[in-house]
């Protein structure tokens, strides 16, 4: 059987690089909002609460009010799950997985705080506009190399 359990058990060395990820600048890059994740005894669809305000044209008060008890709630998750990562004898794969669930917490807080504050829908809009131009110029190169190569006349 190659390698023993303590060898799994990850190192210190590897437990900073981890703990330094999750306090990186740009940490949330690539990470997703976890489907679902317990918070508080109780099992959250955090993925889908975050979709559904995310996708809806205005906000009330009172999800505002929830937005601030869903940030203050994940906030509290994602330090006991830090505070794991940083202090428990955790093998790799577990370290791992205690990684993605607290960068995909703090990427939830994040856009639970853009949802908030209205800088959601304008990236959204921006996400479109860039895609909707880089797709034109793409057939428009496409059609050049057409003419270019003769296929297209």
């Amino acid at each position: 059987m190659p390698g023993s359990a303590k060898d799994n058990i990850i190192s210190e060395w590897e437990r900073k690089q981890l703990l330094a990820a999750l306090r990186a600048r740009l940490f949330w890059v690539g990470e997703e909002v976890p489907y679902s994740v317990e918070i508080k005894g109780k099992k959250c669809k955090l993925h889908g609460l975050v979709w559904d305000l995310i996708n809806k044209d205005t906000l009330s008060d009172d999800d505002i009010k929830r937005i601030d008890i869903y940030i203050s709630y994940i906030r509290e998750k994602e330090k006991e799950d830090e505070l794991k990562l940083a202090t428990k004898k955790l093998t790799r794969k577990e370290a791992k997985a205690l990684f993605n669930e607290t960068a995909g917490l703090l990427r939830a807080i994040m856009d639970l705080k853009e949802i908030e504050d209205g800088t959601a829908k304008e990236k959204e809009q921006e996400f479109r506009d860039t895609f909707s131009r880089e797709r034109v110029a793409e057939a428009r190169r496409w059609l050049q190399f057409l003419k270019d190569s003769g296929t297209l006349e």
